[in-house]
């Protein structure tokens, strides 16, 4: 019997979740994109220390305004369970579930930018997110996407490490990216 991949079927969010509580995939840095399990990148020290400053600029800035989650899980669609490296959600108890909605969703990206930039973008403007930056630290930029429609970003505009950044949910919030990345 010759193998088809038209029959391999996609694990959804509930059964990798479940797989999860049972204790599966321990030691393994994964996530759940288009119901296939993809390894995650390594952090280096440049990503980190960008993840590590919106950290520190967005949790005082969105204090009881939203939820500031790093690293963590996203409820995104039926097939997909990206861990983004920021989201600002709306406020709410995670406790049971993870969001499945956004203000904002970050990725920073060293190793991982065609990722960030074909499947996760998808993801994310399905999903209907708003605003999604990729902090690209390679090249000292980051990438705001905005405008989602049809599985894309039909915005995207570049911002140098000289300019400041506006959340389109919190106006009033501002972030330079020098700040964020040397």
């Amino acid at each position: 019997m010759a193998f088809s991949p038209q029959g391999i079927r996609p694990l959804r969010r509930a059964e990798y979740d479940k797989l999860i509580e049972l204790g599966a995939f321990q030691n393994e840095k994964i996530e759940l994109l288009e119901g296939v399990l993809v390894p995650m990148s390594p952090i280096g020290p440049s990503h980190s220390s960008a993840v590590q400053k919106l950290n520190a600029l967005l949790v005082p800035a969105l204090a009881g305004r939203a939820a500031v989650r790093i690293q963590s899980p996203f409820a995104a669609l039926e097939l997909s369970e990206p861990e983004p490296d920021v989201v600002v959600a709306p406020p709410g108890d995670y406790d049971t579930d993870h969001p499945d909605r956004a203000y904002l969703i970050v990725e920073v990206a060293e190793s991982s930018l065609s990722v960030d930039r074909g499947v996760k973008k998808r993801l994310y403007a399905l999903c209907g997110v708003p605003e999604y930056w990729i902090v690209n630290v390679v090249d000292r930029a980051v990438e705001v996407h905005t405008e989602p429609a049809d599985g894309t970003y039909t915005k995207v505009d570049r911002h140098e490490r000289s300019e400041t950044l506006r959340l389109m949910g919190f106006p009033d919030v501002e972030i330079r990216v020098a700040d964020v990345m040397k």
